[in-house]
Formats: structure tokens, sequence, C-alpha cells
């Protein structure tokens, strides 16, 4: 009798060791999972941030869908500009600006990114289809009429799959200090390009 109660306190243990484990490990699972998820976006926010930018320098304004932002990336060259010193200049501070051809928007941005689509750009990563966010406007500071643009993708877009209790109290916790819940660049109610992980 004593030997079978050592078996059960035996078999007790080690799963009262296995449910602390993993009390311990989900979380930190949680963290590493989101953290390597959060990279994929950012540089998917970085890109769309980088492009309303070009977008803006050579439209005088952000474009206010994706649709519009594609269709510029695909036909939109930038100059190529070569710099030299002006020869005239003994002091070697003013410089001569010539334009050595043209380059694709979208070749600039995108070239060296293996397996880029138009399709995957405007798409959350981890989503399963869902596409980010957008939209521009402008806003007033100052007297001055300024152009703003804002792209986000929702904690539960790009979480997807993973705990869905750890994402409600991931999005409550943002919510409680009125912070977006997920990740974000630019913004429709201030004059910034910045990302909410910057």
């Amino acid at each position: 009798m004593k030997k079978i109660v050592q078996v059960i306190l035996a078999i007790v243990i080690i799963g009262l060791g296995y449910l602390v484990f993993e009390s311990i490990m989900n979380p930190v699972r949680f963290n590493k999972e989101k953290a390597d998820r959060e990279k994929v976006v950012i540089q998917k926010l970085k890109d769309i941030r980088n492009s309303q930018l070009i977008y803006k320098q050579l439209n005088g304004s952000y474009a206010d869908g994706f649709d519009t932002l594609i269709s510029f990336l695909k036909i939109a060259e930038i100059p190529v500009v070569k710099i030299i010193p002006d020869p005239s200049d003994t002091t070697y501070t003013k410089t001569i600006n010539d334009t050595v051809g043209f380059i694709n928007v979208a070749d600039s941005l995108f070239g060296k990114i293996k397996g880029f689509s138009f399709s995957s750009f405007k798409t959350v990563p981890f989503s399963n289809g869902l596409l980010f966010e957008m939209s521009a406007d402008t806003i007033e500071r100052g007297g001055v009429e300024v152009h703003v643009f804002e792209a986000k993708a929702p904690f539960t877009a790009f979480l997807n799959g993973m705990d869905e209790q750890t994402i409600i109290n991931l999005i409550s916790k943002f919510e409680d200090i009125e912070r977006y819940p997920g990740l974000k660049v630019g913004s429709l109610v201030e004059p910034s390009t910045d990302g909410n992980w910057e």
C-alpha cells in the first residue's frame, strides 16, 4: 500500500512540476512568437511609410488608399542624381547636381526583397489575408494645413492563431493606457510619420 501511495505522489509531483513549468513557459513562448511576428509587421509598416513619403514628395499629399499608392509605385520614377563639386568654387562647398537617369520607385524600395508582390505589400503578415488599414487626411497646425497618413495592423490580425486569452489581455492593457492595440505608423491627429514601436 505504501508503494502505491509513493507512486501516486510521484505522479502528482511530476504532473504539478509540468504544470508549473508550462505556466512559466507559455508566456515566454508567446512573447517570443509575438516579437518575431512584430519584426515582420514593422518592416512592412516601414515599407508603407517609405512609399508614402516618396508619394508625398512627388504629389504633394499622401495616398489615401493602397490602390492609389500601388498604382503610383508601379509607374513612378525618381531621378538618379550625380553630385559633383563645382570646379569654379575653390572652397569646395558648392556642388553641381546632374541627373544621370531615372529609376522605378518600386525597384528602388523593394528590389532587394525576395518574392515581393504588391498584393503582399498591403496584406498584414500572419493574418490569413487581412489588409493593413490605411488612410490619409489633412489637419491644421498653427494655421497651416498639414498632410497626414496612418497605416495600422491590430494585434488580432498579426497574432492570429496564438493564445486568445493572452491576446485579449494584451489588447485590454493597451486600451487601459489609451494606446492603439497593435502596430501603427503615422497619425491622423498629429503631423508625425513615426511608428508606435519607435
